[in-house]
């Protein structure tokens, strides 16, 4: 089991900055009335990281940084890599997230994430909305494009991603084990992890050695660090 130092996360207090998202003028890492009327619920608010503790460890870690209004992983940090999870769990949930990733780079978020010592990484447990920027040697695998539901099938259709650098929109639906993965407004991935087809693919997959992988359809949500810079930001949830 990896054991992890606690060093506080740097946070930098920056105002909000606004970019055009659709139409119209947006503020980052804030909620309008509207979503607020419609129980969504900002888990990052931009400033502080508040609401996330590192995965099997303390609240703070040397790789994530709060920084621009991002929620900022470090490459510059080589120690073993610390996910960064939610203190909260979720069940039937619509998740929106924007991100953007270094060149090359390779990162991803997990769902219904169970967090146990005798688990010693996320991915171990939880399913995986798969990051990469096209440059990244893996690109070529189908199974492991932006979007994908992480080594088990190619995107569902083919999704535009912006360059190395640029923000792009993420969406995570889940109710009652059905999942639902989207890039930049794209259907990505489907899946039923109730299912027997499901159980069926993970049998046959290199997760059959984790016992709690997709075991569960509840849990935290983290965001992988795999020494790569990655970030994220307008990261909201309602709960279904």
């Amino acid at each position: 089991m990896k054991i992890f130092l606690p060093v506080f996360i740097i946070s930098f207090s920056f105002s909000p900055a606004i970019f055009s998202c659709n139409s119209g003028s947006v503020l980052n890492n804030q909620l309008t009335d509207k979503e607020k009327s419609e129980g969504w619920e900002l888990l990052f608010d931009g400033v502080t990281s508040d609401g996330w503790h590192v995965y099997n460890g303390s609240k703070t870690t040397t790789a994530w940084l709060v920084k621009n209004g991002e929620l900022y992983c470090s490459p510059e940090d080589t120690a073993a890599p610390a996910d960064l999870l939610t203190d909260k769990e979720f069940e039937n949930f619509d998740l929106h997230f924007d991100w953007k990733i270094s060149k090359g780079g390779n990162s991803g978020v997990f769902i219904n994430v169970v967090e146990k010592p005798e688990y010693p990484r996320a991915w171990t447990t939880g399913p995986e909305y798969q990051l990469l920027d096209s440059a990244h040697h893996d690109f070529d695998q189908l199974k492991k494009r932006s979007g994908c539901l992480y080594g088990f099938a190619p995107q569902k259709n083919p999704a535009a991603q912006a360059s190395a650098g640029q923000w792009n929109k993420g969406r995570i639906l889940q109710q009652n084990g059905k999942i639902e993965f989207y890039v930049n407004d794209v259907l990505t991935a489907i899946e039923d992890f109730k299912s027997q087809a499901w159980t069926d693919s993970v049998a046959n997959s290199g997760f059959k050695n984790f016992p709690q992988y997709s075991k569960s359809t509840k849990g935290h949500i983290a965001l992988q660090d795999w020494l790569n810079g990655v970030s994220f930001r307008n990261i909201k949830i309602k709960n279904l």
